[in-house]
C-alpha cells in the first residue's frame, strides 16, 4: 500500500478561542494599544514609582517655592518646597489604590445583586431593581459628603483613644479613615450600573439551552450561576470595568477636590489641582502637572474600554 503524499493531507487549523480572538482584534486597534499602555505605565508607576522619585513627596525645602519646572524638579515646587513630580506619581498610587479597590467592591456587589435578580426574577428582581433606582437617585456629591460627615469624626475619635490606650502610632494615621470613608462611599455610589448590566446579560443567558439542560440534570440554582451564568456575562462585566477605573479615578478626584476625599497631606490629583487653582495665573505648573496627568489617565482608560468592546462583542461594534 502506498504512502499518501504530504501534499494531499490537509491541514486541520487548531481553533481559535475567544479570549485569543479578542486579543488579535485588540491588537489592530492602535487607540486600544495606546490606552492599554498609558495604563500599564500608570499601573507600574503606582506600585514603583514613589520609590524611584528624587524626592520624598512630603520633604520641603523652603529656599526652593513655586520653583518652575526644570532639570533638578521636572514639575516644579509648590508653595512649601515640595517636588510636584514626586507628588504626582504618589497621587498616581492614591488614585490606582482608590481605583481598583472601590471597582473591584462596587463589581462583587453588582455581580451578586444582578445575578440574583436577573435569575430568580420577583421578588428578587423587584426589590434589587428598586434598591438600584434609588441609589441612582441620589446626588454622588450629597450621598459623599452625608458619609464623611456623620462617619468621620466617631472613626477619628475611636482613633485618637486607641492611641492614648496602646500609644501604637498606626492610630495616628488619619490616611486611612480618608481612604476607608472613600472607598465606602464610592463603591456605594458606584454599584448599581454593574447589577443593571449583570442581570440584562443573566436575563438574556438563562433561557439558554445549557442552562435548561443543566436544571434538568438536577445541579442547584447557585452552582448554575457559579459556573454557567457569571462566566457567560463576564465579557460585557470586563469591558464596564476598564471604563468604570478611568470613572473612579475621576471621581475620588473630583471629590478630593471638593474636600471630601483625600485630604493632605496625602498626595491627590484632585486636592493638588484644587491647590493649583488658587495660584494658577502666577504659577500655572502647579495646576497643570496634575490635570494633565489625570486627563490622560481618563482618556486612556476610555480607549481601553472602547477597544475592549469592539474586540469583545465585534458584531455590536459594527
Amino acid at each position: 500500500m502506498s504512502a499518501i503524499p504530504l501534499s494531499t493531507i490537509e491541514t486541520v487549523e487548531e481553533p481559535v478561542g475567544l479570549w485569543r480572538d479578542a486579543w488579535h482584534r485588540l491588537k489592530r486597534n492602535r487607540l486600544a494599544i495606546f490606552g492599554l499602555v498609558i495604563v500599564l505605565i500608570l499601573a507600574f508607576t503606582a506600585m514603583f514609582g514613589p520609590y524611584l522619585t528624587p524626592y520624598d513627596y512630603l520633604s520641603q525645602d523652603l529656599n526652593a517655592r513655586n520653583v518652575l519646572p526644570s532639570m533638578s524638579h521636572l514639575f516644579g515646587t509648590d508653595d512649601l518646597g515640595r517636588d510636584v513630580f514626586s507628588r504626582v506619581v504618589f497621587g498616581t498610587r492614591t488614585a490606582f489604590l482608590v481605583a481598583v479597590i472601590v471597582t473591584v467592591f462596587a463589581v462583587l456587589i453588582g455581580l451578586v445583586l444582578g445575578a440574583v435578580a436577573g435569575f430568580f426574577g420577583n421578588p428578587f428582581d423587584r426589590v434589587i431593581m428598586w434598591l438600584t433606582d434609588v441609589t441612582m437617585s441620589v446626588p454622588n456629591l450629597l450621598l459623599v459628603v452625608v458619609i464623611n460627615a456623620s462617619l468621620k469624626s466617631p472613626i477619628s475619635k475611636w482613633m485618637e483613644a486607641r492611641y492614648l490606650a496602646t500609644l501604637n502610632p498606626f492610630y495616628r494615621e488619619t490616611m486611612w479613615v480618608d481612604f476607608i470613608l472613600v472607598f465606602g462611599s464610592m463603591a456605594l455610589i458606584s454599584w448599581p450600573p454593574y447589577a443593571r448590566l449583570v442581570r440584562a446579560q443573566v436575563l438574556s443567558i438563562r433561557s439558554r439551552p445549557y442552562i435548561t439542560a443543566a436544571q434538568a440534570l438536577g445541579l442547584s440554582n447557585w452552582i448554575i450561576i457559579k459556573r454557567y451564568v457569571i462566566p457567560n456575562a463576564l465579557g460585557p462585566l470586563i469591558v464596564s470595568v476598564s471604563a468604570g477605573l478611568g470613572t473612579a479615578m475621576v471621581l475620588e478626584s473630583a471629590f478630593s477636590f471638593l474636600g471630601v476625599g483625600v485630604n493632605p497631606p496625602t498626595p491627590s490629583w484632585g486636592n493638588m489641582i484644587s491647590d493649583g487653582l488658587r495660584v494658577w495665573q502666577h504659577y500655572p505648573h502647579l495646576l497643570a502637572a496634575p490635570a494633565a496627568v489625570l486627563g490622560l489617565a481618563s482618556v486612556a482608560f476610555s480607549f481601553l474600554g472602547d477597544g475592549l468592546n469592539d474586540a469583545l462583542n465585534p458584531r455590536g461594534s459594527k
